[in-house]
């Protein structure tokens, strides 16, 4: 009798949720009276729906938070990313979505928060939905209005959690503004993520600088398997849980191809956003 065949991944951890889901725990300890104010109340069903594992359920509660509050900029997000059918339709979410974030913190919070974004849950709508608008304006060939956002969005928040300087930087390269990408190199130069010390040398390879040697075998030193993804000779595998932690092989190698292929930044689901021409 044949023994039957094992299950493939019989110990693989089951996918891990939308960690922007997640954030409605955070929000629960730290956010107090959540719910009172209508834009509070429609970020809440957001949680909700990044939880959700349909699509047509997110969808649903996306719209239902707009109803609550037209300045959910999370809900534009989400439509932007699953329910947009066209470019346009993506751009013209990722437009009210940054104006609607805008509205929701006014010029107080700006204020308030300028410097430290990301730190506050209040700010992270906006900066998802200014994120994906630059994204596509890219995509667009709207070059430096893409590297504009991209610029401010690191003047409001220079800790960068949202790892914008990895994308900013292949853009940099793929218009070879070399100053603005020397000054980025700089405002972040403790950094020894894959895509950063490969950028350096990329840099000084480019600019017959004596030191590109030494700042390669950094490079390599520190991120050896780099160069086999990036030349295809070592396949990429995706991490189990599906996150990508810092120091991790799969942010290495992401952040790596970011800037490896500077004219694809970070996809984002929606159907309009496939039909989107490489620039």
């Amino acid at each position: 009798m044949a023994k039957s065949k094992k299950p493939e991944n019989d110990n693989a951890l089951p996918p891990m949720p939308d960690r922007r889901g997640m954030e409605g725990f955070m929000a629960g300890l730290f956010g107090g009276g959540r719910g009172s104010d209508p834009t509070d109340a429609a970020q809440d069903i957001m949680y909700e729906a990044w939880e959700a594992t349909s699509r047509s359920k997110r969808i649903t509660l996306a719209r239902k938070a707009l109803k609550v509050s037209p300045l959910c900029a999370d809900a534009y997000v989400l439509l932007a990313e699953e329910e947009a059918g066209s470019v346009e339709e993506v751009l013209d979410y990722y437009q009210k979505g940054v104006a609607a974030g805008e509205e929701a913190l006014g010029p107080d919070g700006f204020e308030e928060y300028a410097g430290r974004f990301w730190g506050f849950l209040e700010t992270r709508p906006y900066m998802r939905a200014r994120a994906g608008l630059a994204a596509v304006l890219w995509r667009l060939g709207q070059h430096q209005e893409a590297i504009d956002h991209y610029q401010s969005m690191l003047k409001l928040n220079p800790n960068d959690n949202q790892g914008i300087r990895y994308v900013l930087a292949g853009h940099l390269l793929a218009r070879d503004d070399i100053k603005a990408l020397r000054k980025l190199l700089k405002q972040h130069e403790d950094d020894g993520a894959a895509a950063w010390l490969y950028t350096r040398a990329l840099l000084a390879f480019r600019e017959n600088d004596p030191g590109a040697g030494k700042l390669a075998e950094e490079a390599w030193l520190a991120h050896s398997h780099v160069p086999g993804v990036l030349s295809g000779k070592q396949p990429l595998v995706a991490s189990i849980d599906g996150y990508i932690t810092l120091g991790g092989r799969m942010r290495q190698l992401t952040t790596s191809t970011k800037t490896a292929r500077p004219g694809r930044p970070r996809p984002v689901q929606s159907r309009g956003w496939r039909r989107l021409p490489e620039s």
